[in-house]
């Protein structure tokens, strides 16, 4: 699609519901896109009404919420879980889900497979997949299928055996000159937005100037077309030192700690619950029980 279609439209992005089309929409106008990862009901709700542009349910949960050490655990049955969970939560953002490791690499079958399942039983309005040149063929697949892809290319978590860990990506001449041809396949190959992550800010502005579709940074710089952080990372709910790119904006972990002290120590010292916080009953029914109990004292 065009940039004059999306002129042509006029609708006003802040009070409908957030699509791929709105994205592009928004790299043309120059407005910043806004995006967060959510994995359950709560979160999802938060984030949504937050207005928040696009709600990522993130193969990061597999470290986030269920303590695995890497994204490579995580099945399609448990993004499934999740996805469904936190979908009955949004109304407004634009909600992508992650297709683990494993659900889009043996087959083309398998992997449309999966993401009709991701669509049909999770409400995804749009699948996120990693790597480049090699996965344009799949993005065709799916695409074809009707089902908008999100791709992912620089530091893909899902990597991480090839790589050898977590690095930044695009550092030397063959690997910006790769990750160039990266995005313009994925663009080619149907992609409504890319995700860049771990990459050098000036390699990252390059790319959202040579694509027509939005960029989506982490840890790529503020010259993307959009930002997107973990939830948990956002707010101090993870166990680690956070990566440099993460900015913290809420500790979250801190009050939750606080909360937790505080009712232990007050259910130790009785404190908890209080009489105003239990129920009593009727005059007439406490009255038959304090008789109850005074005949059987007095029996015993």
């Amino acid at each position: 699609m065009s940039y004059a279609q999306i002129r042509s439209e006029g609708t006003d992005a802040s009070v409908r519901k957030v699509t791929a089309q709105t994205l592009v929409e928004k790299k043309y106008r120059g407005l910043p896109i806004t995006a967060l990862t959510a994995y359950d009901y709560p979160t999802a709700r938060f984030v949504d009404q937050a207005g928040i542009d696009m709600i990522l349910v993130g193969d990061s949960l597999a470290m986030t919420v269920l303590g695995h050490k890497d994204t490579l655990s995580l099945t399609m049955d448990e993004m499934l879980h999740h996805a469904r969970a936190a979908r009955r939560a949004v109304h407004r953002a634009f909600f992508v889900v992650d297709m683990p490791y494993g659900s889009y690499h043996i087959s083309s079958a398998e992997t449309l497979g999966n993401a009709i399942s991701l669509v049909k039983e999770a409400g995804a309005e749009a699948v996120k997949i990693e790597g480049g040149q090699r996965r344009a063929a799949l993005v065709e697949d799916l695409t074809a299928a009707e089902i908008p892809v999100v791709g992912h290319i620089g530091l893909t978590p899902q990597s991480l055996l090839r790589m050898g860990g977590y690095r930044v990506q695009g550092r030397s001449t063959p690997e910006v000159e790769g990750l160039i041809a990266d995005a313009i396949a994925l663009e080619g190959a149907g992609a409504v937005a890319l995700v860049l992550e771990g990459i050098p800010r000036e390699l990252a502005e390059h790319l959202t100037a040579t694509i027509q579709i939005p960029t989506i940074g982490i840890g790529a710089g503020p010259g993307c077309d959009g930002q997107i952080l973990v939830f948990h990372d956002l707010f101090r709910l993870t166990f680690g030192d956070p990566a440099k790119f993460v900015r913290c904006f809420g500790d979250a972990g801190a009050l939750l700690r606080d909360g937790l002290e505080q009712f232990r120590q007050q259910v130790m010292a009785r404190s908890f619950p209080s009489d105003s916080e239990s129920y009593h009953m009727p005059r007439e029914a406490a009255l038959a029980l304090e008789e109850t109990n005074l005949s059987a004292d007095l029996a015993s």
